[in-house]
Protein backbone atom coordinates (compact mmCIF):
# COMPACT_ATOMS: atom_id res chain seq x y z
CA UNK A 1 0.00 0.00 0.00
CA UNK A 2 2.91 2.28 0.99
CA UNK A 3 4.25 1.89 -2.66
CA UNK A 4 1.09 2.81 -3.93
CA UNK A 5 0.81 5.59 -2.26
CA UNK A 6 4.36 6.92 -3.06
CA UNK A 7 3.55 6.57 -5.97
CA UNK A 8 1.01 8.58 -6.60
CA UNK A 9 2.52 10.96 -4.74
CA UNK A 10 1.13 13.33 -1.62
CA UNK A 11 -2.24 14.01 -2.98
CA UNK A 12 -2.97 10.13 -2.77
CA UNK A 13 -1.39 9.89 0.73
CA UNK A 14 -3.59 12.91 1.98
CA UNK A 15 -6.99 11.08 0.50
CA UNK A 16 -5.77 7.65 2.56
CA UNK A 17 -5.05 9.25 5.90
CA UNK A 18 -7.78 12.37 6.02
CA UNK A 19 -10.93 12.39 5.86
CA UNK A 20 -13.91 13.79 3.87
CA UNK A 21 -14.43 17.65 4.64
CA UNK A 22 -18.24 19.72 4.83
CA UNK A 23 -21.33 18.25 3.96
CA UNK A 24 -20.52 15.16 2.91
CA UNK A 25 -18.49 14.39 6.03
CA UNK A 26 -21.73 14.31 8.13
CA UNK A 27 -24.24 12.61 5.53
CA UNK A 28 -21.64 10.49 4.09
CA UNK A 29 -20.53 9.24 7.21
CA UNK A 30 -19.09 6.00 8.68
CA UNK A 31 -16.40 6.69 10.90
CA UNK A 32 -18.16 6.14 14.70
CA UNK A 33 -17.06 9.19 16.23
CA UNK A 34 -18.58 11.13 13.69
CA UNK A 35 -21.76 8.93 13.92
CA UNK A 36 -21.55 10.03 17.75
CA UNK A 37 -21.66 13.37 17.48
CA UNK A 38 -24.58 13.74 15.55
CA UNK A 39 -26.88 11.15 17.64
CA UNK A 40 -25.39 13.90 20.50
CA UNK A 41 -25.88 16.70 18.51
CA UNK A 42 -29.87 15.13 17.58
CA UNK A 43 -30.61 14.04 20.98
CA UNK A 44 -30.17 17.76 22.54
CA UNK A 45 -32.40 19.64 19.88
CA UNK A 46 -35.16 16.65 20.64
CA UNK A 47 -34.44 17.23 23.68
CA UNK A 48 -35.66 20.65 23.47
CA UNK A 49 -38.15 20.71 21.33
CA UNK A 50 -39.57 17.92 24.23
CA UNK A 51 -38.50 20.46 26.74
CA UNK A 52 -40.90 23.08 25.11
CA UNK A 53 -43.47 20.65 25.18
CA UNK A 54 -42.69 20.21 29.06
CA UNK A 55 -43.03 23.97 29.68
CA UNK A 56 -46.52 24.45 27.61
CA UNK A 57 -48.15 22.02 30.09
CA UNK A 58 -46.52 23.91 32.94
CA UNK A 59 -47.52 26.52 31.88
CA UNK A 60 -50.97 25.78 31.54
CA UNK A 61 -50.77 23.95 35.02
CA UNK A 62 -49.11 27.41 36.53
CA UNK A 63 -52.57 27.83 38.30
CA UNK A 64 -56.17 26.97 38.00
CA UNK A 65 -58.25 27.58 35.01
CA UNK A 66 -57.76 27.18 31.35
CA UNK A 67 -54.54 30.04 30.60
CA UNK A 68 -53.00 28.93 27.10
CA UNK A 69 -54.81 26.07 25.69
CA UNK A 70 -57.52 23.89 25.54
CA UNK A 71 -57.58 20.51 26.90
CA UNK A 72 -57.05 18.93 23.56
CA UNK A 73 -53.85 20.37 22.68
CA UNK A 74 -53.06 19.76 26.11
CA UNK A 75 -53.46 16.13 25.83
CA UNK A 76 -51.02 16.18 22.76
CA UNK A 77 -48.66 18.36 24.45
CA UNK A 78 -48.60 15.83 27.10
CA UNK A 79 -48.41 12.47 24.76
CA UNK A 80 -45.77 13.98 22.46
CA UNK A 81 -43.82 15.19 25.25
CA UNK A 82 -43.45 11.74 26.34
CA UNK A 83 -42.62 9.91 22.94
CA UNK A 84 -39.85 12.81 21.78
CA UNK A 85 -38.16 12.35 25.14
CA UNK A 86 -37.91 8.65 25.46
CA UNK A 87 -37.59 8.23 21.58
CA UNK A 88 -35.90 11.17 20.47
CA UNK A 89 -33.24 12.93 23.10
CA UNK A 90 -32.50 9.95 25.80
CA UNK A 91 -32.45 6.77 23.58
CA UNK A 92 -30.34 9.02 20.32
CA UNK A 93 -27.99 10.54 23.23
CA UNK A 94 -26.88 7.10 24.68
CA UNK A 95 -26.52 5.45 21.57
CA UNK A 96 -23.84 8.27 20.38
CA UNK A 97 -22.11 7.90 23.41
CA UNK A 98 -22.43 3.61 22.67
CA UNK A 99 -20.56 5.57 18.99
CA UNK A 100 -17.92 7.43 20.46
CA UNK A 101 -17.01 5.15 23.73
CA UNK A 102 -16.65 2.04 22.83
CA UNK A 103 -14.53 1.20 19.71
CA UNK A 104 -12.34 3.79 22.12
CA UNK A 105 -12.69 1.75 25.32
CA UNK A 106 -12.63 -1.69 23.55
CA UNK A 107 -9.45 -0.87 21.13
CA UNK A 108 -11.51 -1.15 17.84
CA UNK A 109 -10.99 0.79 14.93
CA UNK A 110 -14.55 1.37 14.48
CA UNK A 111 -17.94 -0.35 14.91
CA UNK A 112 -18.48 -3.49 13.14
CA UNK A 113 -21.44 -2.42 10.10
CA UNK A 114 -20.28 0.94 9.63
CA UNK A 115 -22.83 1.63 6.72
CA UNK A 116 -25.23 0.34 8.71
CA UNK A 117 -24.06 2.69 11.56
CA UNK A 118 -24.88 5.85 9.20
CA UNK A 119 -28.32 4.40 7.86
CA UNK A 120 -29.65 3.78 11.60
CA UNK A 121 -28.61 7.74 12.51
CA UNK A 122 -30.65 8.73 9.02
CA UNK A 123 -33.49 7.04 9.55
CA UNK A 124 -34.04 8.74 12.77
CA UNK A 125 -34.60 12.33 11.06
CA UNK A 126 -37.28 11.35 9.13
CA UNK A 127 -38.99 9.90 11.82
CA UNK A 128 -38.61 13.24 14.10
CA UNK A 129 -40.14 15.33 11.74
CA UNK A 130 -43.22 13.21 11.54
CA UNK A 131 -43.50 13.41 15.18
CA UNK A 132 -43.25 16.77 15.33
CA UNK A 133 -45.29 17.43 12.01
CA UNK A 134 -48.01 15.51 13.42
CA UNK A 135 -49.25 18.48 15.27
CA UNK A 136 -50.15 20.53 11.95
CA UNK A 137 -52.30 17.85 10.51
CA UNK A 138 -56.28 17.71 10.52
CA UNK A 139 -57.29 17.02 13.97
CA UNK A 140 -53.80 17.70 15.61
CA UNK A 141 -51.00 15.31 17.19
CA UNK A 142 -51.95 12.23 18.77
CA UNK A 143 -53.07 12.92 22.15
CA UNK A 144 -53.97 9.33 23.25
CA UNK A 145 -50.69 9.50 26.64
CA UNK A 146 -47.53 8.47 24.97
CA UNK A 147 -48.54 4.84 26.33
CA UNK A 148 -50.80 5.09 23.21
CA UNK A 149 -53.61 2.48 25.02
CA UNK A 150 -56.33 1.25 23.04
CA UNK A 151 -59.47 2.26 22.63
CA UNK A 152 -58.00 5.98 22.45
CA UNK A 153 -55.68 5.68 19.86
CA UNK A 154 -58.93 3.79 17.74
CA UNK A 155 -60.49 7.08 17.64
CA UNK A 156 -57.89 9.23 16.24
CA UNK A 157 -57.30 11.44 13.30
CA UNK A 158 -54.68 10.91 10.59
CA UNK A 159 -51.94 12.13 13.10
CA UNK A 160 -52.08 8.91 14.67
CA UNK A 161 -50.94 7.09 11.97
CA UNK A 162 -48.03 9.28 11.16
CA UNK A 163 -47.05 8.81 15.19
CA UNK A 164 -47.06 4.65 14.41
CA UNK A 165 -44.97 5.22 11.04
CA UNK A 166 -42.61 7.24 13.03
CA UNK A 167 -42.28 4.92 15.84
CA UNK A 168 -42.06 2.15 13.56
CA UNK A 169 -38.93 4.27 11.97
CA UNK A 170 -37.49 5.10 15.10
CA UNK A 171 -37.51 1.28 16.03
CA UNK A 172 -36.16 0.02 13.00
CA UNK A 173 -33.11 2.13 13.87
CA UNK A 174 -32.44 1.34 17.65
CA UNK A 175 -32.50 -2.41 16.18
CA UNK A 176 -30.15 -1.64 13.50
CA UNK A 177 -27.72 0.42 16.20
CA UNK A 178 -28.53 -2.64 18.91
CA UNK A 179 -26.92 -5.34 16.92
CA UNK A 180 -24.29 -3.21 15.71
CA UNK A 181 -23.19 -2.61 19.35
CA UNK A 182 -23.42 -6.60 19.92
CA UNK A 183 -21.46 -7.18 17.03
CA UNK A 184 -18.93 -4.79 18.11
CA UNK A 185 -18.21 -6.14 21.26
CA UNK A 186 -18.51 -9.62 21.23
CA UNK A 187 -15.82 -9.69 18.04
CA UNK A 188 -13.71 -6.54 18.06
CA UNK A 189 -12.21 -6.69 21.09
CA UNK A 190 -8.93 -5.90 21.36
CA UNK A 191 -6.59 -9.09 22.25
CA UNK A 192 -6.52 -9.28 25.73
CA UNK A 193 -9.22 -7.76 26.62
CA UNK A 194 -11.92 -10.78 27.84
CA UNK A 195 -15.28 -9.77 28.58
CA UNK A 196 -14.43 -9.66 32.19
CA UNK A 197 -12.22 -6.90 31.28
CA UNK A 198 -14.49 -4.56 29.44
CA UNK A 199 -15.08 -1.19 31.03
CA UNK A 200 -18.61 -1.27 32.85
CA UNK A 201 -20.15 1.07 30.00
CA UNK A 202 -19.24 -1.77 27.89
CA UNK A 203 -21.08 -4.04 29.74
CA UNK A 204 -24.28 -2.21 30.87
CA UNK A 205 -24.68 -1.17 27.10
CA UNK A 206 -24.25 -4.77 25.65
CA UNK A 207 -26.91 -5.84 27.72
CA UNK A 208 -29.16 -3.08 27.09
CA UNK A 209 -28.49 -4.02 23.23
CA UNK A 210 -30.18 -7.29 23.56
CA UNK A 211 -32.90 -5.91 26.09
CA UNK A 212 -33.77 -3.63 22.73
CA UNK A 213 -33.38 -6.37 20.17
CA UNK A 214 -36.11 -8.27 22.55
CA UNK A 215 -38.58 -5.77 23.10
CA UNK A 216 -38.86 -3.16 20.24
CA UNK A 217 -40.85 -5.90 18.00
CA UNK A 218 -43.26 -6.02 20.64
CA UNK A 219 -43.63 -2.37 20.10
CA UNK A 220 -43.60 -2.98 16.56
CA UNK A 221 -46.55 -5.11 16.32
CA UNK A 222 -48.56 -3.51 19.34
CA UNK A 223 -48.97 -0.36 17.23
CA UNK A 224 -49.17 -2.34 13.86
CA UNK A 225 -52.45 -3.88 15.88
CA UNK A 226 -53.18 -0.47 16.40
CA UNK A 227 -52.76 0.44 12.61
CA UNK A 228 -54.82 -2.49 11.39
CA UNK A 229 -57.54 -2.16 14.08
CA UNK A 230 -57.98 1.40 12.32
CA UNK A 231 -57.80 0.42 8.77
CA UNK A 232 -58.10 -3.02 7.91
CA UNK A 233 -61.34 -4.21 9.84
CA UNK A 234 -59.29 -6.41 12.49
CA UNK A 235 -60.44 -5.91 16.44
CA UNK A 236 -57.60 -6.94 18.35
CA UNK A 237 -58.39 -4.06 20.73
CA UNK A 238 -62.04 -3.28 19.60
CA UNK A 239 -64.47 -4.83 22.03
CA UNK A 240 -67.16 -4.12 19.94
CA UNK A 241 -65.17 -6.87 17.32
CA UNK A 242 -64.06 -9.13 20.35
CA UNK A 243 -61.53 -7.27 20.88
CA UNK A 244 -59.76 -6.36 24.55
CA UNK A 245 -58.32 -3.31 25.21
CA UNK A 246 -56.40 -3.95 28.25
CA UNK A 247 -54.47 -7.18 25.40
CA UNK A 248 -53.03 -3.83 24.33
CA UNK A 249 -51.69 -2.95 27.78
CA UNK A 250 -49.96 -6.35 28.44
CA UNK A 251 -48.13 -5.93 24.80
CA UNK A 252 -47.27 -2.58 25.80
CA UNK A 253 -45.70 -2.80 29.29
CA UNK A 254 -43.84 -6.13 28.14
CA UNK A 255 -41.89 -3.78 25.56
CA UNK A 256 -42.31 -0.19 28.18
CA UNK A 257 -40.78 -1.93 31.32
CA UNK A 258 -37.67 -3.25 29.79
CA UNK A 259 -37.70 -0.34 28.43
CA UNK A 260 -37.28 1.94 31.47
CA UNK A 261 -34.30 -0.09 31.92
CA UNK A 262 -33.00 0.10 29.00
CA UNK A 263 -32.83 4.45 29.48
CA UNK A 264 -31.18 3.49 32.51
CA UNK A 265 -28.60 0.87 32.22
CA UNK A 266 -26.07 3.18 30.59
CA UNK A 267 -26.53 5.74 32.80
CA UNK A 268 -25.03 2.92 35.52
CA UNK A 269 -21.69 2.10 32.88
CA UNK A 270 -21.33 5.80 32.87
CA UNK A 271 -21.59 7.03 37.01
CA UNK A 272 -19.30 3.38 37.22
CA UNK A 273 -16.39 5.07 35.28
CA UNK A 274 -16.38 8.52 36.84
CA UNK A 275 -16.73 7.10 40.45
CA UNK A 276 -13.50 5.49 40.69
CA UNK A 277 -11.42 7.82 38.39
CA UNK A 278 -12.38 11.00 41.48
CA UNK A 279 -12.17 8.22 44.01
CA UNK A 280 -9.04 7.54 42.97
CA UNK A 281 -10.17 4.03 43.72
CA UNK A 282 -10.68 0.77 41.62
CA UNK A 283 -14.47 0.41 41.10
CA UNK A 284 -15.68 -1.95 44.36
CA UNK A 285 -17.73 -5.49 43.39
CA UNK A 286 -16.55 -4.94 39.32
CA UNK A 287 -18.23 -8.59 38.60
CA UNK A 288 -21.26 -7.90 40.94
CA UNK A 289 -22.06 -4.84 38.77
CA UNK A 290 -22.00 -6.96 35.69
CA UNK A 291 -24.18 -9.60 37.32
CA UNK A 292 -26.20 -7.22 38.88
CA UNK A 293 -26.69 -5.29 35.57
CA UNK A 294 -27.63 -8.44 33.44
CA UNK A 295 -30.16 -9.39 36.88
CA UNK A 296 -32.01 -5.93 36.23
CA UNK A 297 -32.38 -7.24 32.71
CA UNK A 298 -33.68 -10.42 33.10
CA UNK A 299 -36.10 -9.62 35.98
CA UNK A 300 -37.45 -6.45 34.10
CA UNK A 301 -38.81 -8.93 31.81
CA UNK A 302 -41.44 -10.44 34.10
CA UNK A 303 -42.95 -7.21 35.82
CA UNK A 304 -44.58 -5.83 33.26
CA UNK A 305 -48.09 -5.88 34.88
CA UNK A 306 -47.24 -3.66 37.76
CA UNK A 307 -48.66 -0.77 35.48
CA UNK A 308 -52.20 -2.52 35.53
CA UNK A 309 -53.02 -3.50 38.89
CA UNK A 310 -56.09 -1.51 39.06
CA UNK A 311 -57.16 -3.45 35.39
CA UNK A 312 -58.83 -5.67 37.37
CA UNK A 313 -56.15 -8.21 37.97
CA UNK A 314 -56.94 -11.53 40.06
CA UNK A 315 -55.09 -11.00 43.48
CA UNK A 316 -52.49 -13.77 42.78
CA UNK A 317 -51.52 -11.77 39.58
CA UNK A 318 -50.93 -8.88 41.81
CA UNK A 319 -49.22 -10.25 44.43
CA UNK A 320 -46.79 -12.16 41.77
CA UNK A 321 -46.10 -8.68 40.09
CA UNK A 322 -45.52 -7.02 43.45
CA UNK A 323 -43.18 -9.75 44.67
CA UNK A 324 -40.82 -9.88 41.31
CA UNK A 325 -40.98 -5.77 41.48
CA UNK A 326 -39.71 -5.55 44.88
CA UNK A 327 -37.28 -8.22 43.68
CA UNK A 328 -35.41 -5.46 41.14
CA UNK A 329 -34.90 -3.41 44.37
CA UNK A 330 -32.01 -5.54 44.76
CA UNK A 331 -29.71 -5.60 42.04
CA UNK A 332 -30.00 -2.32 42.09
CA UNK A 333 -29.21 -2.04 45.62
CA UNK A 334 -25.84 -3.57 44.78
CA UNK A 335 -25.02 -1.23 42.17
CA UNK A 336 -25.68 1.71 44.80
CA UNK A 337 -23.71 -0.11 47.72
CA UNK A 338 -20.76 -0.48 45.31
CA UNK A 339 -20.55 2.92 44.29
CA UNK A 340 -20.76 3.99 47.62
CA UNK A 341 -18.48 1.39 48.97
CA UNK A 342 -16.35 2.93 45.53
CA UNK A 343 -16.10 6.55 47.59
CA UNK A 344 -15.43 5.20 50.64
CA UNK A 345 -12.50 6.55 52.56
CA UNK A 346 -11.30 7.18 48.68
CA UNK A 347 -9.13 10.52 47.95
CA UNK A 348 -12.21 12.41 46.68
CA UNK A 349 -12.67 15.35 44.61
CA UNK A 350 -15.53 17.25 43.12
CA UNK A 351 -15.03 18.36 39.30
CA UNK A 352 -18.55 18.61 37.23
CA UNK A 353 -19.00 14.86 36.51
CA UNK A 354 -18.29 13.93 40.17
CA UNK A 355 -20.61 16.20 41.16
CA UNK A 356 -23.47 14.31 38.37
CA UNK A 357 -22.59 11.14 39.09
CA UNK A 358 -23.01 12.10 43.20
CA UNK A 359 -25.95 13.99 42.16
CA UNK A 360 -27.24 10.92 40.01
CA UNK A 361 -26.86 8.63 43.30
CA UNK A 362 -28.62 10.43 45.25
CA UNK A 363 -31.90 11.69 43.51
CA UNK A 364 -32.33 7.99 41.84
CA UNK A 365 -32.24 6.32 44.76
CA UNK A 366 -35.35 8.20 45.48
CA UNK A 367 -36.70 7.65 42.61
CA UNK A 368 -35.72 4.01 43.41
CA UNK A 369 -38.03 4.50 46.60
CA UNK A 370 -40.95 5.68 45.18
CA UNK A 371 -41.01 3.11 42.64
CA UNK A 372 -40.85 0.20 45.88
CA UNK A 373 -43.58 2.37 47.18
CA UNK A 374 -45.61 1.89 43.79
CA UNK A 375 -44.92 -2.18 43.56
CA UNK A 376 -47.18 -2.72 46.50
CA UNK A 377 -50.46 -3.22 44.76
CA UNK A 378 -53.06 -1.96 48.13
CA UNK A 379 -50.88 1.55 47.59
CA UNK A 380 -50.79 1.81 43.86
CA UNK A 381 -54.40 1.30 43.53
CA UNK A 382 -54.55 4.31 45.48
CA UNK A 383 -51.64 6.70 43.62
CA UNK A 384 -52.05 4.94 39.82
CA UNK A 385 -52.50 7.53 37.59
CA UNK A 386 -51.98 10.22 40.13
CA UNK A 387 -48.83 13.12 40.06
CA UNK A 388 -47.01 10.47 42.69
CA UNK A 389 -46.44 8.41 39.49
CA UNK A 390 -45.02 11.16 37.64
CA UNK A 391 -42.91 12.25 40.03
CA UNK A 392 -41.61 9.13 40.39
CA UNK A 393 -40.68 8.41 36.84
CA UNK A 394 -39.52 11.63 36.44
CA UNK A 395 -37.24 11.36 39.49
CA UNK A 396 -35.72 7.75 37.33
CA UNK A 397 -35.82 9.12 33.89
CA UNK A 398 -34.51 12.88 34.09
CA UNK A 399 -32.33 12.15 37.31
CA UNK A 400 -31.65 8.98 35.60
CA UNK A 401 -30.97 9.56 32.18
CA UNK A 402 -30.01 12.86 32.24
CA UNK A 403 -28.04 13.38 34.81
CA UNK A 404 -26.28 9.85 33.25
CA UNK A 405 -25.72 11.73 29.94
CA UNK A 406 -24.60 14.87 31.41
CA UNK A 407 -21.70 13.56 33.56
CA UNK A 408 -20.47 11.50 30.83
CA UNK A 409 -20.60 14.89 28.38
CA UNK A 410 -18.66 16.27 31.33
CA UNK A 411 -16.36 13.83 31.78
CA UNK A 412 -15.65 12.54 28.31
CA UNK A 413 -16.11 16.05 26.29
CA UNK A 414 -12.46 16.90 26.51
CA UNK A 415 -11.32 13.48 25.39
CA UNK A 416 -13.86 14.28 21.85
CA UNK A 417 -13.14 18.25 21.73
CA UNK A 418 -9.57 18.71 23.12
CA UNK A 419 -10.69 21.26 25.28
CA UNK A 420 -11.83 21.39 28.92
CA UNK A 421 -15.15 22.70 29.76
CA UNK A 422 -15.39 25.79 31.94
CA UNK A 423 -15.62 23.96 35.93
CA UNK A 424 -17.55 27.24 37.14
CA UNK A 425 -19.86 27.20 34.65
CA UNK A 426 -19.91 22.93 34.74
CA UNK A 427 -20.91 23.68 38.70
CA UNK A 428 -23.38 26.69 37.37
CA UNK A 429 -25.22 23.58 35.48
CA UNK A 430 -24.94 21.32 37.92
CA UNK A 431 -26.25 22.93 41.33
CA UNK A 432 -28.98 24.89 39.32
CA UNK A 433 -30.00 21.81 37.61
CA UNK A 434 -30.29 20.11 40.99
CA UNK A 435 -32.16 22.55 42.64
CA UNK A 436 -34.73 23.33 40.24
CA UNK A 437 -35.61 19.81 39.09
CA UNK A 438 -36.11 19.11 42.93
CA UNK A 439 -38.30 21.97 42.66
CA UNK A 440 -40.43 21.10 39.99
CA UNK A 441 -40.90 17.27 40.92
CA UNK A 442 -40.74 16.77 44.32
CA UNK A 443 -44.01 18.65 44.52
CA UNK A 444 -45.44 16.38 42.42
CA UNK A 445 -44.85 13.75 45.55
CA UNK A 446 -47.78 15.86 47.47
CA UNK A 447 -49.72 16.40 44.81
CA UNK A 448 -50.56 12.99 44.18
CA UNK A 449 -50.75 11.68 47.50
CA UNK A 450 -53.30 14.39 47.95
CA UNK A 451 -55.03 12.87 44.63
CA UNK A 452 -54.21 15.19 41.97
CA UNK A 453 -54.58 13.19 38.56
CA UNK A 454 -52.08 13.09 36.20
CA UNK A 455 -52.99 14.54 32.02
CA UNK A 456 -55.43 17.05 33.15
CA UNK A 457 -55.80 20.21 31.87
CA UNK A 458 -57.18 22.11 34.80
CA UNK A 459 -57.47 21.53 38.82
CA UNK A 460 -59.59 22.58 41.69
CA UNK A 461 -57.58 25.06 44.11
CA UNK A 462 -56.21 22.70 46.90
CA UNK A 463 -53.58 21.93 43.99
CA UNK A 464 -52.72 25.19 43.16
CA UNK A 465 -49.77 26.38 45.24
CA UNK A 466 -47.90 23.14 44.63
CA UNK A 467 -48.28 23.33 40.83
CA UNK A 468 -46.99 26.87 40.90
CA UNK A 469 -43.79 26.18 42.36
CA UNK A 470 -43.40 23.28 40.15
CA UNK A 471 -43.88 25.25 37.28
CA UNK A 472 -41.58 27.56 38.37
CA UNK A 473 -38.97 24.67 39.21
CA UNK A 474 -39.61 23.57 35.42
CA UNK A 475 -38.85 26.83 34.05
CA UNK A 476 -36.13 26.92 35.73
CA UNK A 477 -34.64 23.85 34.95
CA UNK A 478 -35.07 24.49 31.22
CA UNK A 479 -33.19 27.74 31.45
CA UNK A 480 -29.99 25.55 33.23
CA UNK A 481 -30.09 23.54 29.81
CA UNK A 482 -30.05 26.23 27.71
CA UNK A 483 -27.44 27.73 29.76
CA UNK A 484 -25.39 24.11 28.93
CA UNK A 485 -25.89 24.38 25.51
CA UNK A 486 -24.89 28.16 25.07
CA UNK A 487 -21.65 28.53 27.60
CA UNK A 488 -20.71 25.00 27.73
CA UNK A 489 -21.01 22.76 25.08
CA UNK A 490 -21.30 25.92 22.21
CA UNK A 491 -17.63 26.94 23.47
CA UNK A 492 -16.00 23.39 23.62
CA UNK A 493 -17.25 22.53 20.11
CA UNK A 494 -15.35 25.82 18.93
CA UNK A 495 -12.15 25.33 20.74
CA UNK A 496 -12.50 27.65 23.26
CA UNK A 497 -11.19 26.67 26.78
CA UNK A 498 -7.54 24.94 28.10
CA UNK A 499 -6.67 22.68 25.82
CA UNK A 500 -7.33 19.08 27.61
CA UNK A 501 -4.62 16.70 28.32
CA UNK A 502 -4.42 13.24 26.97
CA UNK A 503 -6.10 11.86 30.46
CA UNK A 504 -7.42 14.75 31.77
CA UNK A 505 -8.51 13.47 35.25
CA UNK A 506 -6.47 11.96 37.58
CA UNK A 507 -7.56 8.32 38.33
CA UNK A 508 -9.07 7.86 35.02
CA UNK A 509 -8.49 4.35 33.80
CA UNK A 510 -9.27 2.53 30.45
CA UNK A 511 -7.87 2.67 26.54
CA UNK A 512 -9.66 5.68 25.73
CA UNK A 513 -7.24 8.08 27.93
CA UNK A 514 -4.40 6.27 25.88
CA UNK A 515 -5.00 8.26 22.30
CA UNK A 516 -4.80 12.18 22.31
CA UNK A 517 -7.37 14.24 22.91
CA UNK A 518 -8.97 15.13 20.83
CA UNK A 519 -9.17 11.47 19.96
CA UNK A 520 -7.81 10.85 16.47
CA UNK A 521 -10.38 10.79 13.37
CA UNK A 522 -9.06 7.55 13.33
CA UNK A 523 -7.77 5.17 16.18
CA UNK A 524 -6.47 1.46 16.91
CA UNK A 525 -5.37 0.97 13.47
CA UNK A 526 -4.13 -1.58 14.52
CA UNK A 527 -5.32 -3.53 17.94
CA UNK A 528 -3.37 -2.18 21.04
CA UNK A 529 -1.50 -4.35 23.09
CA UNK A 530 -2.85 -4.23 26.58
CA UNK A 531 -1.40 -4.70 30.04
CA UNK A 532 -2.69 -7.33 32.03
CA UNK A 533 -5.93 -5.03 33.66
CA UNK A 534 -6.62 -4.35 29.74
CA UNK A 535 -6.91 -0.58 30.85
CA UNK A 536 -3.61 0.33 29.50
CA UNK A 537 -1.15 -0.07 26.61
CA UNK A 538 1.95 -1.76 26.38
CA UNK A 539 4.95 -0.09 24.08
Amino acid sequence: MSAVLDHHGDHAHDYAHGHPHGWRRWVFATNHKDIGTLYLLFSFAMLMVGGILALGIRAELFQPGLQFVNPELFNQFTTMHGLIMVFGAIMPAYVGFANWMIPLQIGAADMAFARMNNLSFWLMIPAAIMLVASFFMPGGAPAAGWTLYAPLTLQMGPSMDMGIFAMHILGASSIMGSINIVVTVLNLRAPGMTLMKMPLFCWTWLITAYLLIAVIPVLAGAITMTLTDRHFGTSFFNPAGGGDPVMYQHIFWFFGHPEVYILILPAFGIVSAIIPAFARKRLFGYTSMVYATASIAILSFIVWAHHMYTTGMPVTGQLFFMYATMLIAVPTGVKVFNWIATMWKGSMTFETPMLWAVGFIFVFTMGGFTGLILSMAPIDQQLHDTYYVVAHFHYTMVAGSLFGLFAGTYYWGPKWTGVMYNETRGKIHFWGSLIFFNVTFFPQHFLGLAGMPRRYADYPLQFADFNMLSSIGAFGFGLMQVYFFLFVVVPMMRGQGQPAAQKPWEGAEGLEWEVPSPAPWHTFETPPKLDATATKVIG
